[in-house]
């Protein structure tokens, strides 16, 4: 049995349950509510130390961090396929992973920030927003979420995002233009589905048409993935209506001020 305990509208388990619906796994989910702060109830920290969504729990063994999970899972159900055989691709592949790992998902973090989470955290006590603030426990990512929570859209930290984006989807752009429809070519990977969730966020923020609109090949390779039916299932559907109006309400907002960062980052 696999369980994977996970939130709808985490970037992180929408990778694991595109993985799950692509490969026609059966699974058993168990919700852990960020905005409760239940990924730091200590039963949950014994699965996962660092107190993050998603947890895989099969055979009795947990497994964390979300790209290493997709991995996991295409070793032990192979069928279909999701990494190439080759070596040489298979790093390549990892390559994109990382980027996301390393750069993408904290910027999504922060532009999401920005926009709607720092709106819900405004409506908390002075009390509630310092508890949340400690919860977090990594100094660096508290240093991100302050600033953000002070400066909106304007915290360097949401511009280093927004530059981090732009120079993603140009090199995506290019690739999908040399080998495409896929990013590694005429086979999806988990390269392809570990960028999937962020750019649904920047969908549903409103946000990706600033880049869709401009690279030809990335419009084509984000309405393919928008025609998956795993896509519909393991993205959109776990989602409130209130997640979504949130996002596309409060992402318009910010939309200008991503505009122009990006416009003095190219000047």
């Amino acid at each position: 049995m696999l369980t994977l305990y996970e939130y709808g509208n985490s970037v992180c388990c929408q990778k694991v349950r595109l993985t799950m619906a692509l490969k026609g796994l059966t699974w058993e989910g168990v919700e852990v509510n960020l905005f409760k702060s239940e990924q730091y109830d200590p039963q949950y920290l014994k699965l996962n130390p660092k107190g993050v969504v998603p947890t895989l729990v099969h055979a009795g063994r947990a497994i964390t961090e979300s790209s290493l999970i997709c991995e996991y899972l295409d070793e032990m159900y192979p069928v279909p396929s999701l990494v190439p055989s080759d070596p040489y691709l298979k790093a390549k592949m990892r390559l994109w992973s990382k980027m996301v790992d390393e750069g993408l998902h904290e910027g999504i973090s922060e532009i999401s920030f920005s926009a709607m989470f720092r709106e819900k955290m405004k409506l908390m006590t002075p009390e509630q927003r310092e508890t949340r603030f400690k919860n977090i426990g990594d100094p660096k990512r508290y240093d991100r979420f302050k600033s953000t929570y002070e400066l909106g859209a304007q915290s360097p930290f949401v511009i280093y995002a927004v530059v981090a984006y732009d120079k993603a989807l140009k090199l995506l752009d290019q690739t999908l233009a040399g080998q495409g429809p896929w990013i590694m070519g005429d086979h999806m990977t988990l390269a392809d589905i570990n960028l999937m969730p962020y750019m649904a966020r920047l969908h549903y923020l409103q946000l990706l048409t600033i880049w869709t609109d401009e690279l030809a090949c990335l419009k084509a390779w984000w309405a393919q993935v928008q025609n998956l039916p795993a896509f519909e299932q393991s993205v959109s559907q776990p989602m409130k209506d209130s997640e979504m109006e949130d996002m596309k309400h409060y992402g318009a907002l910010i939309a200008p001020a991503i505009r122009a960062h990006i416009d003095k980052t190219r000047a």
